[in-house]
């Protein structure tokens, strides 16, 4: 597990490789992730959008950009945590992904970022 923390909004994130969705002989290899955010601030705030850049071993990157996470924009009121899981593809066995979130105060409506930690994928049989 790898977690980051922005202005009291702690990101954590358990990844893996998805053997049974994957197809090495076709350089497609897909990655889980499942991420918590937890509001530890004593204000209510809302995830408007995330932006990720994701990157494949052959230093060929791509972005990924939109509103919310798996369709939805969830308020965190303090002390709350939200979880949602996703996937990525890669065409190489090694991987990253990077990036953050734009979140919003509800109380006056200021946006800011909120870091999500470098994600590592890699498919285990290149570990050894």
């Amino acid at each position: 597990m790898v977690r980051a923390e922005t202005d009291g909004i702690i990101v954590s994130v358990r990844s893996g490789y998805k053997k049974e969705y994957s197809d090495p002989d076709r350089k497609f290899f897909i990655f889980a992730y499942r991420i918590r955010i937890t509001n530890t601030t004593s204000s209510s705030i809302q995830l408007k959008s995330r932006y990720w850049n994701i990157m494949d071993s052959n230093g060929i990157s791509r972005v990924v950009e939109g509103e919310g996470v798996v369709g939805k924009q969830p308020v965190l009121e303090p002390s709350e945590s939200y979880e949602y899981e996703s996937a990525c593809d890669l065409s190489t066995e090694i991987g990253r992904m990077s990036g953050f979130y734009t979140m919003k105060r509800l109380k006056n409506g200021t946006e800011f970022y909120v870091t999500i930690p470098v994600i590592n994928m890699e498919v285990p049989f290149k570990l050894n």
